[in-house]
């Protein structure tokens, strides 16, 4: 079972490693390659019978000579043309089953990857999508698994099959003619010293193509967005992004071309080398043939193995440089799969208790996670990674919502009101205190659970390029369209729907650009009402909303609080009057709290802040 591993492991010894190349990699790939290892021995098995086949044919090549030089009549040398037939017959069958084998462990290695690397990302803290460049991880599941999966097809298929006819080749020769042999071998150090020093050239070059086609991807999936193209163009700059797009894919090109060459001029010189060895053959043979020493067909033989031998090995010295290629890829995978998710689930994790739901802030302390615990440079397209990070922003934050009530979060930008309330559905874990939902640490409770109880509605009403329906029932997967329409009218949204020509089944676009801003948030709203939380966060829900789309919103909101514990971060302060408790942030403490009216009493900074707010909006109007 552990063959292909040594294989492929004295491959890897004929090269230089790569520079930054982890040890062990090799040993990771085939432990990650367990699930396919039986098809995996038996595609091995068809490359071995496959090898063994090739050396044969010569020999019947040569049988053939002989039988017509020595005249031993027809019938001998129709059934060894029938044999060397039927050879090719059987070779062909099984280059037809190793090609099946190949694909299935290939494509089966391609979806395993992807799987992982997908699934694992997806556990990922929002910390980590906050820095990380969205094409440099497509880049990872696309470009760099199709190439880790070539090491599982054509490298480790030419590796088996050119040792095989390579050993098998050089015993044949040996027992045939050793002198013969030994000259053709004088050229060997041809092959092997070039090939040690282009496995580290080509990885290197491997892998610079593969940064820079992650940062190309990177700048496609940001500037072929709704929001990417608008700022370009507004700030008319799409001339500067194709430079830059184009001095980008230049490097690729002039990679790819250096690469195709150096590859070329090798491989050239190989065969040059295997030519001459032949020439070498054919002269030592033929005086050996017209000496007496050997037969005719020996010649032939000893030639046409000699392709067996040299072929071998031109294409075990490209091996080299493919593995060393793969392996690049595989280390950039395992790169985003060592990354362990900085929150994760108990395995005892809890329900949410039954019934309405308090949320509850214990002296809670927190501070963002510096870079290198969520993030990796080569996923931020950055030398090093930005060092800072860490640092205290909420400091001993301790407040409770009772079930059924409104809590609202007023302060000035950067106050820290969004981050409270960032640690209730846990995109964030706390560093000291807790946060609880009817008395259970959050971080106690199931994923399932706190997505089920706590429902978030943010500013930019985020939606998926896909229908109606299925941004809806993303919410709620078994929900049926009654109860979506339901959701609709209640989100004050049924009329719009159902006027448009595909009602439910219209696809409102990447991040549902095709809907206005009031009808995009009032979308989301409707998807928070399907999903029935009993907790519900509301952060800036109408902030960058026209008064009418505000107030289709407030209409909409309305029914989303009903009944339901409710932590609201108000950028109109008029909106939260009647809250039964208001928080004022700054600086990542409580400064104040209490109702509307006991705040407005005190004459403190939320007084302040009221009456600055209200003044402004009167000299606008």
């Amino acid at each position: 079972m552990d063959s292909p591993r040594r294989l492929m492991a004295g491959a890897m010894k004929a090269a230089d490693m790569p520079k930054g190349l982890r040890k062990g990699t090799v040993r990771r790939v085939f432990r990650f390659s367990a699930r396919h290892r039986p098809r995996l021995v038996v595609f091995l098995l068809l490359t071995v019978v496959s090898a063994v086949l090739a050396v044969t044919s010569p020999l019947l090549a040569g049988q053939v000579v002989d039988a017509i030089v020595n005249r031993e009549g027809v019938s001998v040398v129709v059934w060894l043309a029938v044999g060397i037939a039927g050879l090719a017959i059987v070779g062909a069958g099984l280059g037809v089953a190793e090609r099946w084998q190949s694909a299935r462990i290939g494509e089966g290695l391609i979806y395993d990857l992807r799987r992982a690397v997908f699934e694992h990302v997806q556990r990922m803290p929002v910390a980590f999508f906050t820095r990380t460049r969205t094409g440099a991880l497509v880049s990872r599941l696309n470009n760099d698994v199709i190439g880790a999966q070539r090491t599982f097809t054509s490298t480790l298929s030419g590796l088996v099959t050119n040792v095989i006819q390579l050993v098998l080749s050089l015993a044949v020769m040996m027992t045939l003619s050793w002198q013969v042999t030994l000259l053709a071998l004088v050229l060997l150090p041809v092959f092997v010293l070039p090939a040690r020093r282009m496995g580290r050239r080509m990885a290197d070059l491997q892998r610079e193509a593969a940064g820079l086609a992650s940062a190309m991807t990177t700048q496609m999936t940001e500037r072929f967005s709704a929001p990417g193209a608008t700022l370009v163009k507004l700030f008319g700059r799409p001339q500067v992004e194709v430079e830059e797009f184009g001095a980008r894919a230049g490097r690729v090109r002039d990679i790819g071309v250096r690469t195709a060459m150096a590859t070329r001029w090798f491989m050239t010189s190989l065969q040059l080398v295997s030519a001459l060895a032949q020439a070498l053959v054919y002269g030592l043979g033929g005086y050996l043939a017209l000496t007496g020493e050997l037969a005719p067909g020996t010649v032939v033989a000893l030639a046409l193995l000699l392709t067996r031998l040299y072929t071998p090995l031109t294409a075990l010295a490209n091996v080299r440089v493919d593995v060393m290629t793969a392996l690049v890829s595989f280390e950039r995978i395992f790169e985003v799969l060592d990354l362990p998710p900085m929150i994760a689930e108990k395995p005892d994790a809890r329900n949410t208790p039954a019934g309405p739901v308090s949320v509850e802030f214990d002296d809670v302390r927190f501070g963002y996670p510096a870079a290198d615990k969520v993030s990796l440079a080569s996923l931020e397209e950055v030398a090093v990674l930005d060092q800072r990070g860490g640092q205290e922003v909420l400091h001993g934050v301790s407040f409770r919502a009772e079930p059924g009530q409104m809590v609202a979060l007023v302060g000035p930008s950067g106050a820290g009101k969004s981050t409270i309330a960032a640690l209730v559905p846990r995109l964030y874990d706390v560093d000291a205190g807790a946060v609880r939902l009817s008395g259970v640490d959050v971080r106690d409770l199931s994923f399932a659970a706190l997505r089920s109880t706590v429902g978030v509605v943010t500013q930019d009403g985020h939606l998926f390029h896909d229908t109606i329906r299925a941004n809806l029932a993303y919410a709620r997967p078994d929900a049926t369209d009654a109860e979506i329409h339901e959701a609709l009218r209640r989100a004050r949204l049924a009329a719009l729907v159902e006027s448009l020509p595909d009602g439910l089944d219209t696809v409102v676009g990447e991040r549902g650009y095709r809907l206005s801003g009031g009808e995009r948030q009032r979308l989301t709203i409707a998807r928070l009402l399907l999903a029935q939380p009993r907790v519900v966060i509301l952060d800036e829900a109408t902030a960058h909303l026209d008064s009418e789309s505000e107030v289709a919103v407030q209409e909409a909101l309305a029914h989303a609080l009903s009944g339901r514990t409710a932590l609201v971060i108000a950028h109109r302060l008029s909106t939260i009057r009647a809250a039964d408790l208001i928080l004022v942030v700054e600086a990542g403490r409580v400064v104040e709290r209490g109702t509307h009216d006991e705040l407005l009493a005190t004459s403190g900074r939320y007084a302040d802040l009221y009456r600055t707010q209200f003044a402004h909006e009167d000299a606008v109007a």
